[in-house]
């Protein structure tokens, strides 16, 4: 795979340069730019089939710079210092990313997954930019309520008012949405809660994370549950009780 590297940090280029020539043949490195300008000329001429980007860059950005070439024909890695919005908003478009300073294990993975996995989509973007970090208090933009789920046969985009509950299956999370639609996506359960936790859902079993615009009934008895929107019955961890009554404010 031939490769690019585009980050305004001399030294962060050198070190990814250096842990891609160790760890990860299959990559041929054929330019390193820490100008975002010299970076597009880059892709316009070496076309390479994989760009580890930077995203805040002076003068233009990577979001600019994408725009500009218009038509994406490779596969990109995001390169940032840790952010949890912005690693929300990574989660949320299922763009693929790497944390400064570079793991060397998650390099690894990221190029494998580059090797194996579709191109983006242009919707990926448009969702990446929705829930980036636009202010300097880190708050993520509300978006339009939707979400990139990878699964089998591609990526579906789905508003996450269509979602009724999430459901734990080994280290796949089951999505059922509104309409009896199905979706398994590769991702552990507790990875889905920490994508949905500042939106109104809440993990109310080790099993379960419901969409509390979709509870119709708490029901008390030997064990509670809620009944939800689409008839099913989800059971409620004593432990979770307080918080479930907590953000209704039931009394």
């Amino acid at each position: 795979m031939k490769a690019l590297i585009i980050d305004d940090e001399p030294d962060n280029v050198r070190l990814l340069a250096l842990q891609l020539n160790r760890h990860c043949p299959q990559v041929e490195l054929v330019g390193q730019f820490t100008d975002s300008a010299e970076g597009l000329r880059g892709i316009q001429s070496l076309r390479p089939s994989l760009v580890f980007l930077d995203i805040e860059m002076p003068l233009m950005n990577g979001f600019q710079l994408l725009e500009r070439l218009g038509d994406i024909s490779f596969h990109i890695v995001f390169v940032t210092a840790y952010d949890q919005y912005a690693v929300r908003a990574f989660r949320f478009s299922a763009l693929d990313y790497l944390l400064k300073p570079v793991d060397t294990v998650d390099l690894i993975a990221a190029v494998r997954r580059a090797e194996t996995t579709a191109r983006i989509h242009p919707q990926q973007l448009e969702l990446m930019r929705q829930y980036y970090p636009t202010s300097m208090a880190g708050i993520a933009s509300p978006a339009k309520g939707r979400i990139a789920l990878p699964h089998a046969s591609g990526m579906v985009f789905v508003d996450t008012k269509q979602i009724i509950y999430c459901e734990a299956d080994s280290n796949y999370t089951r999505f059922h949405l509104e309409g009896g639609q199905q979706y398994v996506v590769s991702r552990t359960l507790g990875d889905v809660q920490e994508v949905f936790e500042t939106r109104d859902f809440l993990r109310v079993h080790r099993q379960y994370m419901v969409n509390l615009e979709h509870i119709q009934k708490l029901v008390k008895g030997e064990g509670t549950y809620l009944l939800l929107s689409n008839g099913v019955s989800i059971p409620v961890a004593r432990q979770q009780k307080d918080r479930l009554m907590e953000r209704f404010g039931w009394l």
